[in-house]
């Protein structure tokens, strides 16, 4: 039984997340704000001195302990009991890793954890492995090549060629083989292990599509994206489209597969023919975009893994999107920080920034008004000016 059951407010759900100092993190807790459930949210971090904090109720940076240690299991287990936890929502690859192979020893804790199908899950690291299962069963497949030189892979694949880390998520250490050169500088530049394979499609026919699994070879329709990538390798532009032939191939997956909660496709088209690229078994760094339009997996996951309830197909809002970024200058945080644990003026202040509006420049002096009318500045603070930056608040950070 949990510790301290009556104490908790009816109809609240505390909630873990997990690297919320990165996008799908992020992006899991807009998507949670945006829900209308009643939710606490816990962060947890390695970085302690991220924006992520900030947009949590409670933050716990992740202790300096070897993940495949006790001590880091301990860690786990004493945060998720102590903290009521209902529901973890990991929103890194590594903590995906790290959940599915300590299943066991999370069984008996009341705190249930969104993962997928551990299969798919393993499966997924490896892009050779899924390659090779995706020919065994048939599929479309895109011709590669391991271990070969550059003349093998020129004449059995064609030009241009890509090079692809073997494991590793987004667009990272991708790189378009235009020549022999590119072929030796790359092969030498790449640290992991990697595969070559054959340039399909174009940037126009990427695809990005969200199906929430249950498990049994059926799935929520998916949501569908046409998306450019960023530099990072994240989606940043993306449009909702119908296409037919990409829900004949996701239906298809999931029969096959079987994938369970939270899942991410991608696939290029070329021709008529969609070539799946790989399958994020996890929350993705369009999370927060699919919830932007009506597709909110995050939602999902606690109707369904903490209320045992199947998520109702959900109304998809047709539109485009963009992923933006918000700087908040150095000796603007230092002035917020001086809210020395008065959250509710922390959380004002925030919304206050937030509703400015995207890349907007705040003057300190504004600043200051901003904390002064949220009733969380000491008059000594703005008129000396800006604190030492970063800092954390006491109430939002404790480490374990």
């Amino acid at each position: 039984m949990r510790n301290s059951e009556a104490e908790k407010p009816v109809g609240l759900v505390t909630v873990v997340v997990t690297a919320v100092g990165a996008l799908i993190g992020q992006g899991i807790i807009r998507s949670l704000r945006m829900s209308g459930l009643s939710v606490r949210v816990i962060g947890v971090d390695r970085d302690p001195r991220g924006i992520g904090p900030y947009w949590c109720d409670a933050f716990f940076a992740k202790p300096a302990f070897d993940e495949s240690s006790e001590a880091y299991l301990d860690f786990w287990k004493n945060l998720l009991i102590d903290e009521n936890v209902d529901l973890v929502l990991p929103g890194l690859e590594l903590d995906v890793l790290f959940f599915s192979r300590n299943r066991a020893v999370f069984a008996d804790l009341d705190a249930r954890i969104v993962l997928n199908d551990p299969a798919v899950i393993e499966l997924a690291q490896d892009k050779w492995d899924f390659g090779l299962e995706l020919e065994r069963l048939g599929l479309p497949t895109i011709p590669a090549r391991l271990g070969a030189g550059w003349a093998q892979c020129a004449r059995d694949l064609g030009l241009p060629l890509l090079l692809k880390p073997r494991q590793g998520n987004g667009s990272r250490g991708i790189a378009v083989l235009r020549d022999e050169d590119d072929f030796n500088y790359w092969s030498r530049k790449s640290t992991d292990a990697f595969l070559i394979q054959k340039f399909i499609g174009s940037d126009e026919q990427e695809f990005t599509v969200g199906a929430f699994g249950f498990g049994d070879g059926t799935a929520l329709a998916p949501i569908i994206f046409r998306r450019k990538l960023s530099v990072a390798g994240n989606t940043q532009y993306a449009e909702v489209v119908e296409h037919p032939l990409l829900v004949e191939a996701v239906t298809r997956l999931a029969t096959i597969f079987k994938p369970e909660g939270p899942t991410n496709y991608q696939f290029r088209m070329d021709g008529e023919t969609p070539y799946l690229l790989e399958i994020n078994p996890r929350f993705s760094s369009s999370t927060s975009l699919r919830a932007a339009f009506g597709y909110n997996e995050a939602a999902m996951s606690v109707e369904y893994y903490l209320w045992r309830k199947k998520p109702l197909p959900p109304e998809i809002r047709p539109g485009r999107g963009w992923r933006y970024y918000r700087r908040l200058r150095g000796d603007m945080i230092g002035i917020i920080s001086d809210v020395h644990g008065n959250l509710p003026a922390l959380k004002a202040v925030l919304e206050k920034i937030d509703a400015l509006g995207c890349e907007t420049i705040i003057s300190l002096r504004r600043c200051r008004r901003l904390l002064r009318a949220a009733g969380g500045m000491r008059r000594s603070a703005a008129r000396s000016g800006c604190l030492q930056y970063p800092w954390q608040p006491r109430s939002l950070h404790r480490q374990r």
